[in-house]
């Protein structure tokens, strides 16, 4: 389920607690279980240094398509297209990861639209919701995607590939899983919270999540002042991917407006349309970029089960309301 362009690249762990990232996007990730490991990421340079696809390549609108319709990245298949990893099992630490996209034919495919910059973007994220990494591969002539990923912990992890084939004419998201052997200790989706800290930026999200949409506006301050002076990052001031724990539901949103637009200011604010597929506890991993480095700050907000009043309840409509929560017939 994806709202808007898409344009984003990197990995990304917890960003609460995480320092810049630097060195290639590629190799850019957060990892609230081992902070020193995720350190040597450095910082993350602008993108025209570090990604190997090159400079930005226009502004595409194919990420809208994939709003109206179901979670994406639930299913390795979709509309005759297939996410074909290489390997689904690996050991920690540098993984050359490989895959194809498969046709309704069977063939690799090599034709994709642009989404934000970029023809495929692919997140991993860990099961708990305690990684994520946002990075552009290579496409070989042979239809072949590959990259180098830095995934240091044993656990469950879930890969997603953004695209647009040609010859569909809209964005999908295909996830599949991906293991990474040795002992697993299994950790809780990070608390709730509506504030981080990256790297001295202070960083808050205000409204709520719902399915029926609604708007999320993300604040920057560094050093208690806004920060008013927000970078372009692949065609936007940001880049908002969430999860759902348990099944991983994905949506991937871009704020409305667009730089140079004349009218979208470049912060503290960052306003994004969000719609989720329903209840559940959500992981938010915004992607900014200021004095040439990208950094990722990372949220976790609940969207309630839906209370449907019931006369002779107790609950009153007006009640109901006033907690925030739905209303049913």
């Amino acid at each position: 389920m994806t709202t808007n362009a898409h344009a984003g690249h990197h990995t990304h762990a917890d960003a609460a607690t995480q320092p810049a990232h630097a060195g290639h996007h590629a190799a850019h990730g957060i990892d609230t279980d081992d902070h020193a490991a995720h350190q040597h990421h450095g910082k993350h340079a602008a993108p025209e240094q570090t990604d190997p696809n090159g400079e930005h390549a226009g502004h595409s609108d194919a990420h809208a398509g994939h709003a109206a319709g179901a979670p994406g990245g639930l299913l390795i298949t979709q509309d005759g297209y297939t996410l074909d990893p290489e390997t689904t099992i690996a050991e920690p630490g540098g993984i050359d990861f490989r895959f194809r996209i498969l046709g309704p034919d069977g063939s690799p495919v090599t034709e994709f639209d642009p989404i934000h910059d970029r023809e495929l973007h692919l997140i991993v994220a860990r099961r708990e919701l305690t990684g994520f990494w946002h990075v552009h591969p290579q496409r070989e002539a042979d239809g072949t995607w590959a990259i180098r990923l830095e995934l240091p912990e044993a656990g469950a992890y879930r890969v997603f590939t953004d695209i647009a084939p040609r010859a569909l004419g809209r964005t999908i998201t295909l996830g599949a899983d991906l293991a990474i052997a040795g002992h697993y200790a299994p950790q809780p989706v990070p608390a709730i919270a509506r504030a981080t800290e990256v790297d001295g930026y202070d960083v808050t999200v205000d409204g709520e999540l719902r399915a029926e949409g609604d708007l999320l506006t993300l604040t920057v301050r560094k050093n208690g002042e806004p920060v008013t002076d927000l970078q372009p990052y692949l065609a936007a001031f940001g880049h908002l991917v969430i999860l759902r724990a348990g099944d991983l539901a994905y949506i991937h949103v871009h704020p409305n407006g667009e730089p140079g637009d004349g009218i979208t200011p470049s912060g503290p604010e960052i306003t994004f349309h969000t719609a989720v597929p329903g209840p559940g506890t959500y992981r938010l991993f915004l992607d900014f970029q200021h004095n040439n480095v990208v950094r990722t700050a990372a949220f976790t907000l609940a969207v309630p089960p839906l209370r449907v009043f019931e006369p002779g309840s107790g609950a009153t409509p007006a009640a109901l309301a006033a907690d925030g929560v739905a209303r049913g017939k």
